[in-house]
C-alpha cells in the first residue's frame, strides 16, 4: 500500500514539473515585440557571426522592434526601412541598459 502511495506521489510530482515547463515556454512564445530606440548607429545583420551580411544600418534614435533576446550579445530585431520590414540580429549594445 505504501509503495502505491509513493508511486502516485512521484507520478504527481513529475506531472507538475512537466506542466510547469510547458506553461513557461508557451508564455514566452506569446510575448509581443518591444519597441526600443537605438542609442548609437548600429547594423542589422542577417546572422550572428562575423561573416553575416548587413541588411541595413540603423541610425541613432530610430525605433526597433526587439522580438527576442537571443544570447548575451545579440537580440532578434525587426526594422522598417523604406516601408519594408527587415528582420535580423543586432548587438545589445545598440540599446539603452534597463
Amino acid at each position: 500500500m505504501n509503495k502505491r502511495i509513493l508511486h502516485v506521489l512521484v507520478l504527481g510530482a513529475l506531472t507538475s514539473c512537466s506542466a510547469a515547463s510547458e506553461s513557461s515556454s508557451s508564455s514566452r512564445a506569446n510575448r509581443a515585440p518591444v519597441a526600443y530606440n537605438t542609442v548609437v548607429e548600429c547594423t542589422l545583420y542577417d546572422g550572428m557571426n562575423k561573416e553575416s551580411a548587413q541588411l541595413t544600418v540603423v541610425s541613432s534614435g530610430m525605433e526597433v522592434q526587439v522580438m527576442d533576446t537571443v544570447d548575451a550579445y545579440f537580440v532578434k530585431a525587426k526594422v522598417t526601412k523604406d516601408g519594408k520590414p527587415l528582420t535580423g540580429y543586432m548587438y545589445r549594445t545598440c540599446f539603452p541598459q534597463r
